[in-house]
């Protein structure tokens, strides 16, 4: 317990957080940016090597990535703040790998949609019908999965900068929205994924 009081003692390296801001809205702007132009027909990138395995593995980090934050959250509820960081820094190593594999993916294959049983590109009104329901559950899955996902990403970082920081307090005030959020989008992930598999080309 003493170990945990003086960490949190630490004095606050505002002059750092200042430059980790800045980097935090650069990298913003270049994920946001990177984002949403994958999904432009006109910047697909040609390619001879198959990205298409990519989805599954999509999956598995945003899942791994759910298991990890629980065990950040549990932690840092046992007080334990050196288990809590090491957790932190492996779900930010697996946000990397997603992010960098997901962008690859989406700028070098088409999106698969939900119900396009031919792999045209189009969901007609006979593959709605023959989707159900169940599609809808999935658009409402994948749309708040996306807007979580890109709401949340610069304060995740601003989130980690205040603790990396020593600024505890304004970490915790942050860390009250920002991680269920990000829990959110770690386990809406595989679900998306695990509703789309009957769609994929194979």
């Amino acid at each position: 317990m003493s170990d945990y009081k003086e960490y949190l003692q630490k004095e606050p390296n505002l002059a750092l957080a200042k430059k980790m801001n800045i980097v935090a809205w650069i990298l913003t702007v270049v994920v946001l940016g990177l984002v949403g132009l994958m999904r432009r027909p006109e910047y697909k990138i040609a390619t001879d090597i198959d990205f298409s395995f990519l989805p599954p593995f999509h999956a598995t980090v945003n899942a791994l990535m759910a298991v990890v934050l629980i065990a950040a959250l549990y932690f840092v509820k046992k007080k334990n703040i050196e288990a809590h960081r090491k957790a932190i820094f492996v779900a930010f190593i697996l946000s990397v790998l997603f992010l960098g594999s997901y962008v690859i993916y989406h700028f070098t294959n088409t999106d698969t949609k939900f119900g396009d049983i031919n792999h045209d590109g189009i969901v007609d009104e006979v593959e709605k019908a023959a989707a159900g329901g169940i599609r809808n559950v999935y658009l409402v899955l994948l749309l708040t999965h996306i807007v979580a996902a890109a709401v949340s990403f610069p304060f995740i970082l601003f989130t980690f900068i205040r603790a990396y920081t020593n600024q505890f307090a304004k970490h915790r005030k942050m860390a009250r929205w920002v991680f269920p959020v990000w829990l959110y989008v770690a386990i809406t992930g595989p679900i998306c994924y695990l509703m789309l598999v009957p769609y994929y080309a194979h």
